[in-house]
């Protein structure tokens, strides 16, 4: 008899590889389509795969959300394991599934424009403003994350959508905020691109982002047996008062 919790872990697994696969292909693929279209201009490029990608988050989420929590994202994996969201046992298969998803969204986009499977990218990404822009970039992915899973989780698909759409613009390194997106975008040698000297410094700036995040909305949002009795209390209060 099939264990049902690896059969489990499988679905779960194979809906991060499918749903990271399709987030990849979507950065990649309209990356090249927007470079192909502006005709030289920058700013439309970046605005055309900017509004790609927010736009393929909000769908990914939603679809993928209720069967593996949609993670597509290591660090979101890991920060959900560390506050028990995920069992650590699940840690490594999930980011394995993110990986492998990654690079076959990136030859995927590939195969759509006639590139080959991989190439390594030249596009330089370096220096401390950029390492700096991907620790506030997964920073603030991951505030959007843990502020809006407790009392809005409907909303995070819209939130992180929203989120990575604006720091598409605000950050200087264009918010990547994800160690397999990083990985994967260093073997495609296209407007998306990220040389692969550079995605380590970027690596290790996301991961920081996202522990400082957990550690911070940790403390700014008690843990459920602590806020559950000031919710109780406050309900109590407003049945007292006569409407």
């Amino acid at each position: 008899m099939s264990d049902p919790r690896a059969i489990d872990l499988l679905r779960r697994a194979t809906a991060e590889a499918v749903g990271t696969g399709l987030l990849l292909a979507t950065v990649v693929g309209s990356g090249i389509m927007a470079e192909r279209l502006a005709g030289g201009n920058v700013a439309i490029a970046l605005l055309a795969n900017t509004i790609a990608t927010g736009a393929a988050l909000v769908a990914l989420i939603l679809t993928f959300g209720p069967i593996s929590g949609a993670h597509f994202n290591p660090a979101v994996t890991l920060a959900d394991a560390s506050q028990g969201g995920l069992r650590w046992s699940d840690v490594p298969t999930y980011i394995v599934a993110q990986l492998v998803g990654a690079f076959a969204g990136v030859a995927t986009a590939h195969v759509m424009f006639e590139l080959s499977l991989f190439s390594a990218s030249r596009h330089a990404r370096a220096g401390a403003a950029q390492m700096f822009s991907e620790f506030v970039a997964t920073f603030g992915l991951l505030a959007v994350i843990w502020g809006c899973a407790r009392f809005r989780a409907p909303a995070v698909p819209f939130a992180v959508g929203g989120y990575i759409t604006a720091a598409y613009w605000f950050t200087a390194s264009t918010s990547f905020a994800n160690p397999a997106v990083t990985l994967a975008r260093a073997a495609s040698d296209t407007f998306a691109g990220i040389r692969p000297t550079d995605a380590p410094g970027f690596v290790a700036a996301q991961l920081i982002g996202a522990a400082v995040a957990t550690w911070l909305f940790r403390w700014l949002l008690p843990p459920l047996a602590e806020a559950a009795p000031k919710v109780l209390q406050r309900s109590e209060r407003l049945d007292k008062i006569d409407f």
